[in-house]
């Protein structure tokens, strides 16, 4: 697959987490007020998506820098573990929302990023120069 191929399918995935994290969003702050009917469908929408602009540029990026600053380790993640973390967390959105469970889509999307760098840790062998490498599930089967 060309780079630019690559590209196309990571945006694809990410507008498609994104669309998939809104279904969460919406389900998880409007359907409160709606429900109990503090607003009208309309109104919620409209009000949850001005606080979202709003918080944007009032709370900033700290959730970004705290990520970036050592909970998952940049070198770990190559397009392969990129695609495999929007995949899941699109299948974890599509499962809970099916099921009805309130879920964070940012979490899963942080678990994905977090567990597969392990596993493919798991996949290397359990030897190598650094020594034994203790992700690897050859180390485990002695």
């Amino acid at each position: 697959m060309s780079s630019f191929s690559l590209l196309l399918v990571v945006i694809f995935l990410t507008l498609t987490f994104e669309f998939s994290n809104g279904w969460h969003d919406a389900a998880n702050s409007i359907a409160t007020v709606v429900s109990t009917r503090v607003l009208t469908p309309f109104r919620a929408v409209v009000w949850a998506a001005f606080w979202n602009f709003i918080a944007a540029f009032v709370f900033g990026t700290a959730v970004a820098k705290t990520i970036g600053k050592g909970m998952v380790r940049i070198e770990m993640v190559d397009e392969k573990v990129l695609l495999a973390g929007l995949l899941g967390a699109i299948t974890w959105n599509l499962i809970t929302l099916i099921l009805g469970l309130p879920t964070s889509s940012s979490h899963a999307l942080m678990a994905d990023m977090a567990a597969l760098p392990c596993l493919m840790l798991a996949s290397m062998p359990s030897s190598s120069p650094a020594g034994p490498n203790p992700f690897s599930l050859s180390f485990y089967r002695r």
